[in-house]
């Protein structure tokens, strides 16, 4: 049986239910057409309510995407073009990079590294090359 819903990785599935659209006229330039259809598309998804997401992953989400977020709920907007059709495609598109984004792992923390002795005694020797090269540069004390 499939999973009807947005993907968002192998084994993540938002069920379509969670998801509400919302319709309305998009601004700017368009043509005849531009007054008369629905093509801007908003995407809400209730990440705070969420049971497609685990405890862990919905708090590392709700986490990073605390910013965007309203009441626990996140919306992408989706104006950019003619047809209403390829707006929700983007919109679920952004959708899905947002969170996977979101919860992905934390980075490996950096191991501090030392330089080898033989960098530190290349740089030291460089610093005294360029230096004698300046002093020689200079005017003779008189």
């Amino acid at each position: 049986m499939e999973e009807t819903g947005l993907i968002v990785r192998p084994g993540l599935v938002i069920p379509e239910g969670e998801l509400s659209w919302r319709f309305s006229r998009s601004g700017g330039p368009g043509g005849q057409s531009v007054n008369t259809t629905d093509s801007r598309v908003e995407l809400s998804f209730d990440l705070a309510g969420t049971t497609a997401l685990s405890g862990v992953l919905k708090e590392r989400a709700l986490e990073r995407l605390q910013s965007r977020l309203v009441d626990g709920v996140l919306t992408i907007a989706a104006s950019e073009y003619k047809s209403q059709w390829r707006n929700r495609e983007a919109a679920r598109a952004r959708l899905v990079a947002l969170l996977k984004e979101a919860i992905a792992p934390p980075p490996r923390p950096r191991r501090p590294t030392k330089p080898s002795k033989g960098a530190v005694r290349r740089r030291l020797d460089d610093k005294k090359r360029r230096g004698q090269t300046k002093r020689l540069r200079s005017r003779p004390d008189d």
